[in-house]
């Protein structure tokens, strides 16, 4: 498969290569960040009213010193629906100052269903 020379396109290529099966429906997790809380409960109850399909989850990260929304979708990770998907939250996030921080899948290991919750291994963030 060949992917388009972008943080996207690298991202996909280098989970291709990883072994993961790009034709068959992941969790992928999209990340928002937001600069201030209230922003970012704003947009987490604004966004449960829609009629997204996935999880949300928010935390405060300590790397950044910023809020992180996290948008799980189940979906193929198609090249055009990833850039697709990213650019619809980014608009839906800068309704509350907020921004999108790349996308990423957590990485399930054959056997291994337990995450630490603090773990950041499994993010890979494109900027």
């Amino acid at each position: 498969m060949q992917f388009p020379d972008d943080d996207n396109g690298k991202m996909l290529a280098a989970m291709a290569d990883s072994g993961i099966d790009l034709s068959v429906a992941l969790d992928v997790d999209f990340f928002l960040i937001f600069d201030d809380q209230r922003d970012a409960e704003s947009a987490l109850e604004a966004l449960a009213q829609t009629d997204l399909d996935g999880e949300l989850e928010l935390n405060f990260s300590e790397e950044i010193e910023k809020w992180e929304l996290i948008v799980c979708l189940n979906m193929v990770p198609t090249y055009d629906d990833l850039v697709a998907k990213e650019i619809e939250l980014n608009t839906f996030a800068q309704e509350f100052d907020g921004m999108t921080d790349g996308w990423g899948v957590m990485q399930h290991q054959d056997g291994d269903d337990e995450f630490a919750d603090d773990s950041e291994d499994g993010h890979s963030h494109t900027h």
